[in-house]
């Protein structure tokens, strides 16, 4: 608290709760690593060892590349800075290389990467109402804010023990969003774009930032009762829209169709034949539909209604990532799951664009349609839960009700990412540092609302 009180004489709170956290980063470098580390190792072996026309046909490894092209670029980057450390990390031949300078090497690139999600965050919370201002530092909400995110607890595991680069990926979105907050429109449009092509699965929040950029940007006006004008309509805008998504899109994906390529990059990026749900299931509706058939199919058995030759040996409970026909549900296709999908973000959809409520409207869209891919997409990854728990993070100190949710959304989320470190060592660690996390969460953000949440505690009582 005293280093707090001092970081705040000087203005420098900020960079203080920075610093903390990169030396919590180096401190997990020897923590355990999951598949993905092997897997971004051999990226960087394909792209470093092989000509562009070959990294994504490259299957030496079963981890063969299947983000964008902007990542592959990014990889190959990296490992112009690896061949210092080991040359051997870029063999595509070595499977499951492993050594201690690799280790490092690995380890610091998202550390070091990590600084585009620290100056996001830093944008983001120039967005924040300042409204409540609290006495102490720790009252205000820019500095609940900076806590929130520097130091979230999903994003710390995930990335630093499991081993991803999601920050900053993450740090690009949140630079978007804080560019449409600002209303620096085409800013944002340009870095979601990039994100885009760095990892498709940001996908599922592309309907938010297209209606809100199409009903805010492109439409100049609105009537005296909210509603559109429609006679505001910008062609220029909309053409520079286009511009920005082409031109970015080009830059990605011109190389692959000079070489008549996109087809492949296209089976890559989508590989439907990995199944429904990931090898660990994400806690959504499919898990429950899975579970569902498992205890038909179990019921079926005992009472004989099935006949136990023509129930696969394999299931959708086996943790491999496959396809798989369910037992006695009807089987769930890709389509299945989009037309689901759409249907979850059509009201969040409608609200944007009748009901416009400015940036923090498109904030709840985004996070609803995150929501809505994670509950009923196909094959989602449990970490997939951070792409609403972030956005959700803005909105949880501007109003009590959003604050509610988040702490919910936060403590659920986390919990079910408890699985990915399944090894002793780790088990104190993320117990302690989501533990932590969440009693912050909870009493900084109960100080913040303070009034706001003893009207709700009142209410309920008098409903009881």
């Amino acid at each position: 608290m005293a280093a707090f009180t001092i970081a705040a004489g000087t203005g420098n709170w900020f960079s203080a709760l920075a610093l903390g956290v990169t030396l919590l980063k180096c401190l997990l470098i020897p923590t355990y690593h999951s598949t993905d580390f092997e897997v971004h190792r051999n990226w960087l072996a394909i792209t470093h060892s092989l000509p562009i026309s070959q990294w994504y046909y490259e299957a030496t490894s079963e981890w063969t590349l299947d983000y964008p092209p902007f990542f592959a670029w990014f990889e190959y980057i990296l490992s112009h800075v690896a061949k210092y450390f080991d040359q051997e990390m870029l063999n595509v031949r070595n499977l499951n290389y492993s050594s201690s300078r690799t280790l490092l090497f690995q380890r610091f690139s998202v550390i070091f990467m990590d600084v585009l999600f620290v100056y996001a965050v830093h944008e983001c919370c120039k967005c924040i109402d300042g409204k409540k201002v609290g006495k102490e530092l720790t009252e205000k909400p820019k500095f609940i804010l900076s806590v929130l995110l520097l130091w979230n607890f999903g994003l710390l595991i995930v990335d630093h023990i499991h081993f991803q680069y999601n920050g900053f990926l993450f740090g690009l979105m949140l630079l978007s969003i804080a560019r449409l907050f600002q209303k620096r429109h085409m800013e944002g449009a340009f870095f979601f774009a990039v994100l885009l092509h760095f990892k498709h699965i940001y996908l599922y929040v592309a309907p938010a930032y297209g209606v809100y950029l199409l009903r805010s940007y492109c439409f100049t006006a609105n009537k005296p009762d909210g509603s559109i004008r429609w006679n505001s309509f910008s062609f220029v805008r909309v053409i520079s829209l286009g511009l920005v998504v082409f031109l970015v899109s080009a830059l990605s994906l011109g190389p692959f169709l000079a070489l008549n390529q996109l087809p492949q990059v296209f089976s890559r990026l989508f590989p439907f034949k990995r199944g429904l749900c990931h090898a660990y299931w994400a806690p959504n509706f499919w898990a429950l539909y899975n579970a569902l058939d498992k205890v038909l199919s179990v019921i079926g058995l005992k009472l004989k209604f099935l006949d136990p030759n023509n129930i696969p040996k394999a299931s959708m409970t086996s943790g491999l990532v496959q396809q798989f026909q369910h037992t006695v549900l009807p089987s769930v296709t890709p389509l299945t799951t989009l037309i689901c999908t759409l249907i979850a973000i059509l009201p969040s959809i409608f609200c944007l664009w009748f009901k416009p409520q400015g940036p923090r409207g498109f904030l709840r869209c985004l996070t609803l349609c995150a929501l809505s891919s994670f509950m009923f997409g196909w094959h989602v990854h449990e970490k997939a839960i951070l792409l609403a728990i972030l956005p959700m993070s803005l909105l949880s100190v501007q109003k009590a009700g959003d604050a509610s949710i988040f702490l919910i959304l936060t403590t659920t989320g986390h919990y079910s990412l408890f699985p990915l470190l399944f090894t002793a060592p780790e088990l104190p660690i993320k117990i302690l540092l989501m533990l932590l996390f969440t009693i912050y969460s909870i009493s900084s953000l109960k100080t913040l609302f303070r009034q706001s949440f003893t009207v709700i505690a009142q209410a309920g009582l008098q409903w009881h």
